[in-house]
Formats: structure tokens, sequence, C-alpha cells
């Protein structure tokens, strides 16, 4: 009896270990189908969101309106994908397009714009807000921008494509696929929802390639993966816009060799400015901003036009801000006020026959950059069309009001020339004595200047001047700018003999006095210190020279600036 029992146990195990091993197997299988032969979603999905949705480089940048058949875009799409150079002014209620070659003023819900303040008609308002977001017309800007737009069918999707964009026909070759397969997947793999589904023979765009899908687009602007072998690919073309004509922008042959006259209360007698050897223009500092207006103090003469054109050199007019960040921010902020710079500018010009125009903004806040880069954009067009070149006075890259406020890429692309004022590595009131300009330290803030703007449009500025040092017992540190003549008496008076110093890369000098305890230092701008500065513009490859300023030079200081002999004359 126990042996039948038994028996019936051993039995009853075996047929559970054998149903376990077959529900074991038939998982992995099941498994091994799911992995293998994935189920295709059914799940669909909205690839827009929203009415008229803005389709660029492939992905939706928020929406447009579409009124009486005009697409107009959100400003802010405009100044981060398309180009930067649109400001809103709030005094004008106007936004202000700036181009190579115009100034448009685009005021809101006005029937008309002005292009360089010429008065444009429209039959509609080309600027208009809308849920308290400023939208813009497309078609005024396709004249000035590179851009073509679409509206597409069914989506009504607006296309914005520019200049250069390449594009890969494609037609669906379906065969007998299921339709599933035939769906436009949200990812590379047939579990993922779909938005939208193709035919047989329809004509895509494929727009890129994961593992063995396409990302192709209809002609309604959906897009979506969908497997290789059920694509066929076709050319390439390429969006082609016809190029802008741009101003024909004066310029001057060979390097540039410039001096700044510096000019405070009067012009000098002309007849007593010793020659300048390889100097080919001069910008007298004469046109000052003077109110909150835009008014401008000038000092131009028609006496030193007259000398400098006769003796073959062009003339720069220097405009500055004064140096004052509150009057600067109060005149560059608005609109109206730039023009009213710019229009005056543009008279002086004219009344003194310049050749160009320097610009000379320093000491601003940093949150008033973009002002300044404004005001230069506005400007360039006007000074361009008058046949004057323009050039702008910039610091090495550094922090606080006299540098990090510069845009320095941004003013690269609006102006001619890039005049780098590469000295005041100690200035006046330094708490410690050292080099206004060593040159170790100039051409390492060269390099990294050069990364930001290109070696053609970079001038260096170079310091005619120097700092006699003077340090007391008590630790205090004074200082006095010097001019190469007066160095050179107060050498030979003092019966010093400088020496080379391979810190500065300059001669050095010093004296010490033992009744008073004082010591004075003085690192010389001389024939070797210049000589080693034009030879930074060569190695680097730029445009020129400038110096500051024409009156602290000396009859060696034109010989050793002199780039007629250098390898920088080729440019």
């Amino acid at each position: 009896m126990s042996n039948i029992v038994y028996r019936r146990e051993k039995n009853t195990t075996k047929k559970r270990l054998l149903l376990g091993l077959v529900g074991i197997i038939l998982l992995i299988i099941s498994s091994s189908l799911i992995i293998l032969y994935p189920f295709a979603s059914k799940e669909k999905v909205n690839y827009f969101q929203g009415d008229y949705p803005i389709l660029f480089n492939g992905i939706q940048e928020g929406n447009a309106l579409l009124e009486d058949n005009i697409v107009y875009v959100p400003v802010h799409f405009l100044t981060e994908k398309i180009e930067d150079n649109l400001m809103y002014d709030e005094k004008s209620h106007s936004i202000i397009v700036t181009t190579k070659s115009s100034v448009l003023q685009i005021p809101e819900n006005s029937l008309v714009y002005y292009i360089n303040r010429e008065p444009t008609s429209l039959s509609v308002p080309a600027l208009k807000r809308s849920n308290g977001e400023l939208y813009l017309a497309l078609s005024p800007l396709l004249e000035y921008y590179e851009i073509q737009y679409t509206i597409l069918p069914e989506t009504k999707a607006i296309e914005i494509r520019k200049n250069g964009q390449e594009t890969v026909e494609g037609t669906i070759n379906a065969g007998d696929a299921h339709e599933e397969k035939l769906r436009l997947r949200t990812e590379a793999k047939l579990q993922s929802p779909y938005s939208a589904q193709v035919i047989d023979k329809e004509k895509i765009r494929i727009e890129n390639a994961e593992e063995d899908f396409y990302l192709i687009r209809k002609e309604n602007g959906i897009a979506g993966y969908i497997h290789q072998s059920l694509v066929d690919r076709g050319q390439t073309n390429v969006v082609t816009i016809p190029e802008i004509a741009e101003p024909v922008i004066p310029s001057i042959d060979g390097p540039i060799h410039l001096t700044w006259e510096a000019v405070y209360t009067k012009n000098p007698n002309p007849e007593k400015i010793p020659e300048m050897p390889g100097v080919n223009v001069v910008s007298p500092t004469w046109f000052e901003l003077s109110g909150v207006e835009g008014t401008i103090k000038n000092l131009g003469s028609e006496e030193y036009i007259n000398w400098a054109t006769s003796r073959g050199y062009q003339v720069w007019g220097l405009f500055s801000n004064a140096f004052d960040p509150d009057l600067t921010h109060e005149a560059l902020k608005h609109y109206e006020t730039r023009q009213t710079i710019i229009q005056q500018l543009l008279e002086y010009s004219q009344m003194y026959q310049l050749d160009g125009i320097n610009i000379d903004i320093e000491n601003v806040r940093e949150e008033d950059g973009p002002f300044v880069t404004q005001f230069v954009r506005e400007a360039a067009p006007y000074f361009h069309h008058a046949g004057l070149i323009v050039s702008m006075d910039i610091t090495f890259v550094t922090t606080g009001n006299w540098s990090a406020f510069y845009e320095r890429e941004k003013l690269a692309e609006t102006v001619d020339y890039l005049i780098v004022m590469a000295y005041d590595e100690h200035w006046g009131s330094s708490p410690k004595a050292g080099s206004v300009a060593s040159l170790p330290w100039v051409e390492e803030n060269l390099q990294r200047l050069l990364e930001e703007v290109p070696d053609e449009k970079l001038i260096l500025g170079v310091p005619l001047y120097t700092r006699l040092w003077e340090e007391k017992a008590t630790g205090e540190v004074s200082s006095k700018a010097m001019s190469m003549a007066a160095v050179k008496e107060w050498l030979t008076t003092n019966g010093v003999t400088p020496s080379y110093d391979e810190h500065s890369g300059q001669n050095y000098a010093e004296l010490i006095e033992p009744a008073t305890n004082t010591t004075y230092r003085i690192w010389l701008e001389d024939e070797l210190s210049l000589t080693k500065r034009v030879e930074l513009a060569h190695r680097y490859n730029l445009k020129g020279i400038a110096s500051w300023s024409r009156s602290f030079a000396d009859e060696t200081a034109w010989l050793a600036l002199s780039l007629e002999s250098s390898p920088i004359a080729k440019k």
C-alpha cells in the first residue's frame, strides 16, 4: 500500500516540473517574440501645437499670425534665430532694424515705416502687438534678410528657410508594406507614437538618418521616422536667395598708419607740426557728446584740414562720448537721440570733407553696451553712404566700465576697423608702478582679442607717452605722463642711463634720491619698444598701427613706427 502511494507522489512531482518547464519556455519564446517582433504603437500624437506654427531648422519655433495673407512672426524669434540686429525703441514704440546698407524704423500700428529716414507706405501695419507680444511682418524684411518663407498646405505652418540651407528630396516606395510601417514615428522605432502617415509615391524631404530609419518631412510640414527601405533617396537642393546688394565701402590702400591729434580746447598750429614720415591717417579729437538730447561739441578746423590734405593724409574725425557713463546712457538709449548724433556727424563730415569717422566711446556701464552697439549699427550705413571709413576704438578684454560693455564681435561685423588701445596696463593712478604697456602684456591680450576680432579688421594702438613713477618711503605712489622728448631730457638732466628690462621688453631707468628716500622709475617708449610693437602688428597680420598721440612723439618715433619697410606693408 505504501509503495502505491509513493509512486503517485513521484508522478505528480514530475508533472509539475514538466509544466513549470513548459511555462518557462513559453515565457522565453513570447518575450523573444516581443523583442524580435515588436508590435507597432497605434497611438497618434499632434506634431504641431497651435495655429500657424513656425517651422525653422526642423523644429517648431512658436507660432505666427496670419492676417490678410500677411505673415507676422514674433520679434523674439527673429532676434534669436535669424538676426540679432533688431532693437525695440520704447520712446518711439518702434522696431529698429539695421543692415550694412540701411536703417529701418518700423513704428507699431503704423501704415508708414522709414528706410534711412525716408517714409515708405504700407497697406497694413508691419508691426503689431498681440497678447502683449510684438509681431513683425516678414514681407518687408525679405529685401534685407536672406530668408524665404512658405505657407504649407493643410497645416498652415510657416516654414522659414535661410540662404544656403540644403534639402534632400525623396519618394515613398511602399511596395506591400503594412500601413503601420508607413506611419511617421516620433522616434526611430515602431513602438513610438506616430504623427502622420505617408502613401506610395508621395514626395517627401529627407532630413536626417538614425540607425535604419530616415527622419522625413511631408509637404505639409509634419515629420517623423520611417524605415529607410521604404524611401527612395533623390537629389539634394540648396536654398538660393539673391544676394542683398551692399554699399560700396571706402577703403585705404596698404597698411594703416594713424596718429591721433589730441585737441582739447584749440587746434595746433599746423605750421609747427613736424614731418611724420609713414603716417597716412590723422584723427583729430574734434567731436564730443555734450548733451542728453544728442548735441555735439565741435572743435573742427578748416586750417587743419587744408594742412592734412596738402600732405596727403586722410582725416578721420574722432567722436567721443566725453567718457561720461550717465550722459552716454541718456543719449544712446533712444532712437531719435542716436539719430540726432549721427546726423550732426554727417553734417560735420561734409563741412570738413572728412575721409572717415573714428568712434571713441569709453567708460560705459556694462548694461548699456547694447545701446553702444546699436548706435554704431545705425551710424555705419549713413557714414558708408557718405563715403566715410568707419573705425572704432576698443580696449583689451577685461572687466569694469572701461571694457566689459564692448560687444566686440558684433562691432567687428559693423565697422571697417577696430583700433585696440593697447596701453594703460598701469594707469595714471595705479597703486603700483609699471609699464604703460609691456610687450608680453600686449601680446597675451592681443591673442585673446583675436579670438573675437578678425586680424584684417584690427589696428594696434601704441603709446607715444610713458609715465614717470615716484615712490616715496611712505609707500605713496604717483605718476605723471611724459612725452618722448621730455623723457630724454629727464634722463640727461639726471645723468641716468636706461638698461634693457627683459620682463617688460623695454628699456628701463630708475633714480634714487637718498635725501628724500624717493625712487623714480620709468619704462621707456623709444625706438626699441615702438619697433617691437610694429613687429607684433606684423606677426599677427594686423591691418596697421595707431599712436596716441601725435604731440608725445619725437622725430625718432615715426621712423620706428614706419610700416613701409615692414612685411605688414604687404597687407
